[in-house]
């Protein structure tokens, strides 16, 4: 099946979209089928890589499903990108095309660049008009040459370790992440789920929008997360399933009331480790768990998944039907039960590999498995519990510190409801850990009595040797702490 199919499952008199305006499934088709004929019209054409840079919309979803629907791969963008960041995406994928909110002034970055390939600028809402106006001819079908394995979408990643790089993926990959994800979660055709996270993001894209479509599902489209808002919407429109991440649940905590959940039946978490205390007092207050789940843009990108019937705090449960997961070391020996390794990951939902870095592509994959530079262990129920980034492992003296068990314990002290731990450099043991942390409205830090709080937890070499407060800690768009940011502040 290709990924534009999946906009064919659902009842042709169904609600695909709730929003300002109700959509159903064949208004859906039949939007897509205008797009595609516009974009056709406009020289897209199979092969192509297409830039999408667009806030969250149906007209994100209509162009991405016509512009694959033409055999052509698209490129989803991230909005807040700089102009700088930007053309880079264009020049390394390639671009001749972009679909965007508004027009962008990138001429003197691609210049900069050497990019002297003439980029066109579709305007969305230049789109919209001129798809209900024009009189648009019948794209072409697509060849029947044309399988699931071609690409269909690059997904560029943040670039914590340098410039970003794009995991190219296949219909195959995103159509079969929506299937195996859909085996362990119920969604069904009555169910409404909320697309509050942003689409060019593989989480959002592939659970939110991918899976609700295969399901025949409806799904709630917000732009971006802002809590009474996002309540508002939950309880007008009737959502009954969430896909999130740990801030997004943290501040639903702090300013939501039971009933505002009321009607909500499954709460998924990804993006980064969900803090135990954030889950725990999430579950006191609305009455329901959140099911944590795990997976990298490289893994289209559900890897696992707590079960609904068993979750397990600070697990990211068990791997998907289909996928095979397991626990390595440095020589890429399977380890038993409780021996922390690197996480690996094989099957139909791995991507194809990176655009144009047969180099990077290499190190990811080897022997059909990718390695995710995760550190994790599994429990003797199968269930995997993420450690840390293998780059975030802090050495001292020798000894690993897994600044995960820190933060843990760090969000269990009353007042602190944020903390992230770094390394940073030492004379005498390498590295030692550094503490930054955010502190509810009106808390005051006592240093001595946390460090003591602390001793009586962990052993004295894992303490961090400074805690810094700080008001907010920095965050991309997905709600992932970067910890980049703070190795590169600290120095």
């Amino acid at each position: 099946m290709f990924v534009h199919e999946l906009i064919q499952q659902g009842t042709p008199s169904s609600i695909a979209f709730h929003g300002k305006d109700y959509v159903t499934y064949a208004e859906f088709s039949q939007q897509v089928e205008k797009y595609r004929n516009y974009f056709y019209m406009s020289g897209i054409r199979t092969g192509e890589n297409v830039g999408l840079f667009s806030r969250n919309s149906v007209d994100f979803v209509y162009s991405y499903m016509a512009i694959v629907s033409l055999g052509a791969v698209v490129v989803p963008i991230n909005f807040q990108l700089t102009a700088r960041e930007t053309a880079f995406i264009i020049k390394d994928a390639k671009m001749k095309q972009l679909v965007t909110m508004e027009r962008l002034d990138l001429d003197d970055e691609l210049a900069q660049l050497g990019y002297a390939q003439e980029v066109k600028q579709l305007v969305l809402p230049d789109v919209r008009q001129d798809v209900e106006h024009q009189r648009l001819f019948a794209a072409p079908a697509i060849s029947d040459e044309f399988d699931e394995n071609r690409p269909c979408v690059i997904i560029y990643t943040s670039g914590t370790t340098g410039s970003p790089k794009g995991a190219v993926l296949s219909h195959k990959n995103l159509v079969s992440n929506a299937k195996a994800f859909g085996e362990v979660l119920p969604v069904t055709a009555g169910d409404n789920v909320l697309c509050v996270l942003p689409m060019y993001h593989c989480f959002a894209w592939t659970c939110a929008i991918l899976n609700a479509l295969l399901c025949g599902a409806s799904i709630t489209v917000l732009e971006a997360f802002a809590p009474k808002e996002t309540i508002a919407a939950i309880k007008e429109h009737g959502v009954t399933v969430i896909y999130g991440v740990p801030p997004m649940y943290n501040l639903l905590t702090r300013v939501g009331q039971r009933d505002d959940l009321a009607g909500v039946k499954l709460l998924i978490s990804g993006g980064a480790s969900l803090p135990e205390k954030v889950a725990i007092q999430f579950a006191d207050k609305y009455g329901i768990k959140i099911l944590e789940g795990y997976g990298l843009s490289e893994a289209s990108p559900v890897v696992a998944l707590n079960p609904v019937e068993k979750p397990k705090y600070c697990s990211i449960g068990k791997a998907l039907p289909g996928l095979e997961v397991t626990v390595v070391d440095e020589q890429g020996q399977s380890l038993p039960p409780g021996v922390v390794g690197e996480i690996v990951v094989r099957g139909p939902t791995v991507m194809l590999g990176y655009f144009n870095l047969p180099d990077e592509t290499a190190k990811a994959m080897k022997d059909g498995w990718l390695h995710t530079g995760d550190l994790a262990y599994q429990d003797a129920e199968g269930y995997f519990f993420v450690v840390d980034r293998l780059k975030d492992l802090i050495i001292a003296n020798g000894e690993n510190i897994y600044p995960r068990e820190i933060e843990e314990l760090l969000y269990a002290y009353p007042g602190i409801i944020e903390a992230s731990v770094i390394g940073v450099p030492d004379q005498l043991r390498g590295q030692v850990a550094r503490a930054y942390i955010v502190l509810a409205e009106g808390q005051h830090f006592d240093k001595k009595a946390v460090r003591e709080y602390l001793q009586s937890n962990i052993a004295a070499y894992k303490i961090p040797r400074d805690f810094i407060v700080v008001s907010a800690l920095p965050k991309n768009q997905t709600g992932k702490i970067l910890k980049r940011v703070l190795r590169e502040q600290a120095g």
